[in-house]
């Protein structure tokens, strides 16, 4: 006895097909789920009138509060109570990686001083010498009291800003006087100001020191060749230094005499006359290497101030 058997004639569905139809199912899911939360959240009456306060009073033409952060905002800010701790270089994941950058400090050596008073000592530039100003082949910091911890040279001025561009000058010529031959380069930078030196020494590894030149963030305003902001910090070739310090100081018709004027622009206008140039920093694309702002200003088209235009 034979069993006869229907076959139901089968159906060919290509791979292409089920691919579609499963990722169309996945994104009616995913558009079903964002329309149910979305409705949820829109029409919490709470949760949109803390969107909308939150909203104006960072963006809005209502608030009353300044669109922009400024870098005084962070004049008073202090650093970490506490002491800053570095990984060992010699730990393992870290051995062995410090090869180029060794290198390269042995071949541009730089000096940094460092922009600061006692009431900063503490706060802020212990933590420069904790952190990044290891990396310099020399650091100093200079500062109207002296302190042995850090160590910080005396100079004889008064703080407040008032007092920036004497005690920038100071600096400069004691710096010349007992360090002229420590370093090639000699950067300036404030105690709230962030270096990474490695970039540094890229950026000076082919420039002469021999040449009277100098590097930094470049305002047009002022100056025919512009000036270098004093927050983002600068550094000089020796033979600048030796030209600001050996004809500039001390010449009433080349620099300013008294202590008074913005740092920078000051610096800046000595430097000209001097005619010491104003070199560019920028890299092989045109990207900035100092950053004299906070980084919404220069990382934002448009929301930083005019010199940034």
């Amino acid at each position: 006895m034979f069993e006869t058997i229907r076959r139901l004639p089968s159906m060919n569905v290509s791979r292409p097909t089920v691919v579609f139809l499963g990722v169309g199912f996945v994104f009616g899911l995913s558009v079903s789920y964002l329309f149910v939360n979305t409705q949820r959240f829109t029409n919490n009456e709470k949760f949109l009138k803390d969107f909308k306060s939150n909203w104006e009073s960072n963006y809005g033409r209502k608030s009353s509060r300044p669109v922009l952060h400024d870098a005084h905002d962070l004049e008073d800010a202090e650093g970490p109570a506490s002491e800053v701790v570095f990984h060992s270089s010699e730990e393992d994941a870290h051995r062995g990686k410090y090869a180029v950058a060794k290198e390269l400090a042995q071949n541009v050596r730089v000096l940094c001083w460092i922009m600061t008073g006692p009431q900063n000592h503490v706060s802020k530039a212990r933590h420069v010498k904790a952190t990044w100003g290891k990396r310099c082949n020399k650091l100093i910091f200079m500062s109207s009291k002296a302190d042995k911890t850090l160590p910080a040279v005396k100079l004889d001025v008064k703080e407040g800003r008032d007092s920036l561009w004497g005690k920038t000058k100071q600096a400069f010529e004691y710096i010349y006087k007992k360090h002229l031959d420590d370093a090639d380069w000699f950067l300036k930078a404030d105690d709230d100001t962030y270096t990474i030196v490695e970039n540094l020494r890229h950026l000076l590894q082919d420039k002469n020191t021999s040449e009277p030149i100098f590097f930094g963030h470049k305002f047009k305003p002022f100056v025919s060749q512009g000036y270098f902001s004093g927050g983002a910090g600068y550094v000089l070739s020796k033979a600048a230094l030796t030209r600001f310090v050996e004809q500039g100081v001390h010449n009433s018709s080349i620099c300013r005499q008294d202590n008074g004027g913005y740092e920078d622009v000051e610096m800046g206008k000595c430097m000209n006359k001097l005619e010491v140039e104003a070199g560019d920093s920028r890299d092989s694309v045109g990207r900035k290497r100092f950053f004299p702002f906070v980084p919404e200003h220069h990382l934002i088209p448009g929301r930083g101030p005019s010199l940034l235009q």
